[in-house]
C-alpha cells in the first residue's frame, strides 16, 4: 500500500497510482500530495532519508541540501538566527550537489516517480539549471530524457556529461516559454510524457525537501523563508511542505512567511503581487524584458502564479512578500555572499540575497527571528576545478518546427540512443 495519495486542491478528488496527472474536473488547480504517515527524516541517505516524497524504492543516490547557521552574513546584516540552505557543490562543508543547483532534487524525485509509474522516458523543458540536473541524473539512473532549452540560455549552460549522452534541442528563435511549447509538442508525438512543470507533484515535493532538511537542523519551522523564483515551483513546494509540517505539530504552529524575489525588469509576479492581483499583466510578460535581466533561469512567461494552489495563494496564506531586484543588486549580493560565506553563488541566488537585504533594511524581519535563506545554486567555481564539465551542443530547431520535422528528429534521436 502506498504511503501517499494525490488530491485536487479545488474539488477534493483523490487520485492514486498516477504520473503527473491533472484533475479531470478542475483545469486551473494544482494537485497536492497527501502523506498518510508521520514525517520521518531517518529513512535513508541524502534526500531519500525523507519519507514525505512520492517514491517507494529509490534506485540511485541523491545528496540533499546543506543547512547551516550563518555567522558572517548574519553578523553583517545584524541577524541572530539566519540559516542558509546551500544547494550546490561545497565539499569542504559537506555539500555534494554536483550540478550546483537545487533542481537536482526535483529531477531525482521526478525520475524515480516516473520509473515507479511505468513511464519509459520524459520530455523536459528548461532555461538551464533543470536541464543540467535532468541530464546528469538521466545518465546516473539510465532513464531516458529529451531536453528542450531556449538558445538564449546556452551561454550560461553546462553539463557534467557530454550532451551527446542526453538529447538536447535548442529553440533558436524563442525564449523559455517557447521551449515549453515545443517540449509539449514533442511529448505528444514521441509518447514520452511532458515532465509537467509545476503540475508535477514529484517536482514540487522534491524541491520542498529543502524545508524538511531545515526543520531537522533548526528544530522548528523558520519564521521567514527567502528564495528567488521564476516559475514559482520551488516556493510552492516549500509552502506545501510547511503546511504538512504545521499539521504534523512537532515543528511549530505558524507557516514561514514567504519572501520571493524576481529580477527586474522581468518581474511579472512581483508586480502583480504589488497590486494584490491574482492576474498577471500582459505588459509585464513582454519577451523583450527577458533580454534585460541577468538571470535567464527566472524568465518563464508561464509562472504558476494565478493557478489555485500557486504563488498568489501561497503568499496570501503566509502573509508573504515579493521583491524586485536589479541586475546591479544581483551582482553586488553575489560578491557580498562570496566574501562573507566563502563560496561562489549563481545569479539567481544573488536575487534571494538581495531580497533579504531589502527586508532587513525595511524592518520586515526582526533580528531575533529565525530566517531561512535558500541559496538555490552555488559552487560552480569549485566544480570547475574538481570535475570536467562540457559545453552543451544541442540540435537547433525553430519554435515553428513542424510535426513532420519533430518525427524526423525523434527518429535520429532513437537511432543514436
Amino acid at each position: 500500500m502506498s504511503h501517499f495519495s494525490i488530491r485536487c486542491r479545488r474539488c477534493g478528488k483523490v487520485l492514486k497510482d498516477i504520473y503527473c496527472s491533472f484533475c479531470e474536473h478542475c483545469v486551473n488547480s494544482l494537485l497536492v500530495t497527501e502523506y498518510q504517515v508521520p514525517f520521518r527524516g531517518d529513512c535513508g541517505s541524502g534526500i531519500w532519508k525523507f519519507n514525505w516524497l512520492p517514491v517507494h524504492r529509490p534506485a540511485f543516490e541523491q545528496p540533499g541540501a546543506l543547512v547551516y547557521r550563518s555567522e558572517w552574513l548574519a553578523r553583517h546584516l545584524g541577524l541572530e538566527n539566519l540559516y542558509i540552505a546551500f544547494n550546490g557543490y561545497w565539499p569542504s562543508r559537506g555539500a555534494f550537489i554536483q550540478t550546483c543547483t537545487f533542481k537536482e532534487f526535483e529531477a531525482a524525485v521526478v525520475l524515480q516517480n516516473a520509473v515507479e509509474n511505468g513511464v519509459r522516458g520524459l520530455v523536459v523543458a528548461s532555461a538551464g539549471n533543470t536541464a543540467r540536473a535532468f541530464a546528469h541524473l538521466s545518465v546516473v539512473s539510465g532513464f531516458p530524457v529529451i531536453i528542450v532549452v531556449p538558445r538564449m540560455c546556452l551561454m550560461e549552460m553546462w553539463y557534467l556529461e557530454s550532451s551527446l549522452a542526453v538529447p538536447t534541442l535548442a529553440v533558436g528563435d524563442g525564449d523559455y516559454s517557447d521551449a515549453i511549447d515545443v517540449a509539449r509538442r514533442i511529448a505528444a508525438i514521441s509518447n514520452f510524457p511532458f515532465e509537467g512543470g509545476v503540475k508535477n507533484i514529484a517536482k514540487r515535493d522534491g524541491l520542498g525537501s529543502t524545508i524538511l532538511e531545515a526543520v531537522l537542523k533548526i528544530g522548528s519551522l523558520p519564521d521567514h523563508y527567502f528564495q528567488a523564483v521564476g516559475s514559482g515551483t520551488g516556493g510552492i513546494g516549500v509552502w506545501e511542505m510547511s503546511e504538512r509540517l504545521r499539521r504534523d505539530g512537532r515543528f511549530g504552529s505558524r507557516l514561514p512567511r514567504l519572501h520571493l524575489a524576481q529580477n527586474l525588469p522581468f518581474a511579472p509576479m512581483a508586480k502583480a503581487w504589488e497590486r494584490r492581483s491574482r492576474d498577471l499583466a500582459p505588459e509585464d510578460l513582454r519577451p523583450e524584458l527577458i533580454g534585460q535581466i541577468s538571470t535567464r533561469v527566472l524568465s518563464t512567461r508561464y509562472p504558476a502564479y494565478s493557478v489555485q494552489g500557486g504563488i498568489f495563494d501561497g503568499l496570501t496564506a503566509t502573509d508573504g512578500r515579493m521583491y524586485g531586484v536589479t541586475n546591479r543588486e544581483v551582482f553586488e549580493s553575489m560578491e557580498l555572499f562570496s566574501n562573507l560565506e566563502g563560496v561562489d553563488i549563481v545569479p539567481a541566488s544573488g536575487v534571494a540575497v538581495s531580497a533579504l537585504i531589502q527586508a532587513v533594511k525595511t524592518g520586515v524581519v526582526g533580528k531575533e527571528e529565525v530566517i531561512l535563506l535558500n541559496i538555490t545554486g552555488g559552487g560552480e567555481m569549485i566544480i570547475g576545478r574538481d570535475k570536467k564539465t562540457y559545453n552543451v551542443e544541442p540540435v537547433f530547431i525553430s519554435k515553428k518546427v513542424t510535426d513532420a520535422e519533430i518525427e524526423h528528429l525523434l527518429c535520429d534521436i532513437l537511432k543514436k540512443s
